[in-house]
């Protein structure tokens, strides 16, 4: 009789192996990670940019509402405006695109987490068989045979690329919400700034057409001094021309505000000549001047929204050269079969049960490998300068639309004064035509000068609500943070979730993003 004491022995250690090669190999997957950490480029000389910004720069003010969008309502105290752009919350489609997009990330999220269990040649199957046998002496018999079995796979992460995966995955989820936001400031901007363009259209238009009826007037009289014969025909000529010529200013002025409507119609998700915005003659435009900015401009520029998503844009490209890099060390993978089968005719089954690590390794890639991580490289050089354009070309916007503010206000108190000039030389010029101390051409000239420093007044005023506009887009200012029921329209997420499972994606809270990995060195 043998002794069951070493039978034993070689049954537990078969056993210690089959559980701690596998476990040492799974602790080992955790170790290494290759490819570079990444951290958001610098820009040196930002953090020598101390602009003043033309005087706007104000250190200490609360500037609390910069990164909301309700600082529109704040600055621009307008009802008309204020639901128009709440209604393109829901109503815009590159916000309801934008807002994809990151449902679209969140999947890849998914995708990129799932490699991290079992993921390979993962099949069940099998057969089944039944017949009839005839034997000559007229019996019959059935029988039936079966086989079936499933298989798995599961690759370790032993060189990080999965992780690093993930990491390109969760870096592009960021980004996509921070492109969202971006995409909330230029459509509040947008909205903004076509709406009081259309105020100024319209206050031009009221100019012109009030000054028309002035310019008739003097039409009128004129050629009724011609037919009784106190005056030139000259005088009528002139009268007529400059009376035509402004009222040939209004066709064009007509035209601009049904385009300024269309457009913003657009933003808006709606066809054209649907929105209505009504013109109201007493409606003023609102007095800003020069405001000002609290918090320095480069603090502010890496608070954008898009010179965000450019770092985490980046930072999901240099994930990327890590699960490149891995393609140069072995595969190293789990593998495992359980498998039975079966026959009546003989009467037994048998099953089968194999599992152990599986090895791949290519060895003979003639360069494809290294040239797949010097590509990866090159792509994320490429972000990492356009990240550093995006900063520059954001710092000149900001001082672009700084000195647009200042002068602007600047020319509004000097046009000011020119319309109050302009109004007293036509009250003199019309004095001096009935007294007989001027002919008609000076008061021609008076109504037409007052004409035209009206019209720039006007036009002076948009000018700074645009470049006041341009300011707060340039500093990142006039979004808000993501709610899961503001994320699509309701409709959307039906029809949606009808084509689809999207589980709970689809009414998920949109987290924050953390911000980009600093730099680590000097």
């Amino acid at each position: 009789m043998s002794d069951p004491l070493p039978r034993m022995a070689d049954s537990t250690a078969s056993l210690l192996k089959a559980v701690l090669i596998p476990a040492c190999l799974i602790s080992l997957s955790a170790c290494t990670t290759l490819g570079p950490d990444f951290s958001s480029p610098r820009s040196d000389w930002l953090k020598r940019w101390e602009s003043s910004l033309h005087g706007l720069n104000h250190p200490g003010k609360d500037e609390k509402n910069l990164s909301d969008s309700s600082f529109w309502k704040t600055l621009f105290n307008d009802p008309i405006l204020q639901d128009l752009l709440k209604q393109a919350r829901h109503a815009n489609p590159e916000l309801r695109m934008a807002a994809l997009r990151i449902l679209e990330s969140r999947a890849l999220q998914g995708m990129a987490a799932s490699n991290m269990y079992p993921q390979q040649q993962q099949a069940t199957g099998g057969i089944a068989l039944t017949g009839v046998r005839d034997h000559n002496a007229g019996r019959s018999s059935s029988f039936s045979s079966y086989q079936g079995g499933f298989s798995i796979g599961w690759e370790l992460d032993f060189w990080g690329r999965f992780r690093r995966s993930m990491e390109a995955a969760d870096a592009s989820f960021f980004a996509s919400v921070e492109n969202q936001h971006a995409m909330q400031v230029l459509i509040n901007a947008q909205i903004t700034e076509l709406y009081f363009a259309y105020r100024v259209t319209q206050a031009r238009i009221r100019i012109a057409r009030k000054n028309t009826d002035i310019q008739k007037r003097s039409y009128r009289i004129t050629t009724e001094q011609f037919n009784s014969g106190n005056t030139s025909e000259l005088d009528v000529q002139q009268a007529r021309t400059q009376y035509l010529a402004t009222l040939a200013a209004i066709p064009p002025l007509e035209q601009g505000l049904v385009q300024i409507r269309n457009a913003l119609g657009v933003l808006l998700g709606q066809a054209p000549g649907a929105l209505k915005i009504p013109d109201d003659e007493h409606y003023r435009l609102p007095g800003i001047g020069a405001p000002r900015v609290a918090m320095l401009p480069a603090r502010l520029l890496l608070r954008r929204p898009d010179i965000r998503a450019a770092a985490w844009l980046a930072a999901a490209q240099s994930a990327q050269i890590g699960v490149a890099e891995a393609d140069f060390y072995p595969s190293i993978s789990l593998l495992g079969t359980l498998g039975w089968a079966g026959s009546s005719m003989a009467r037994s089954g048998a099953t089968t049960l194999a599992g152990g690590p599986a090895f791949t390794w290519n060895l003979f890639d003639h360069g494809l490998i290294a040239n797949n991580v010097r590509l990866q490289d090159a792509r994320l050089q490429q972000l990492l300068e356009s990240y550093r354009n995006k900063v520059l070309r954001a710092a000149a916007e900001v001082d672009d639309a700084a000195i647009a503010v200042v002068k602007s206000a600047e020319q509004i108190e000097l046009l000011k004064e020119s319309v109050k000039s302009a109004e007293r030389a036509l009250e003199i010029a019309n004095t001096n035509y009935h007294e007989g101390y001027a002919d008609f051409q000076r008061v021609l000239d008076a109504q037409r000068s007052l004409f035209s420093q009206n019209d720039r007044l006007i036009s002076a005023r948009g000018d700074n609500i645009a470049a006041v506009i341009a300011l707060y887009k340039s500093l990142g200012g006039g979004w808000r943070p993501l709610k899961a029921d503001e994320l699509l329209p309701l409709p959307v997420k039906q029809h949606m979730q009808q084509r689809v499972d999207w589980g709970s994606l689809l009414d998920s809270p949109v987290p924050a993003p953390p911000d980009p990995p600093e730099q680590q060195t000097p």
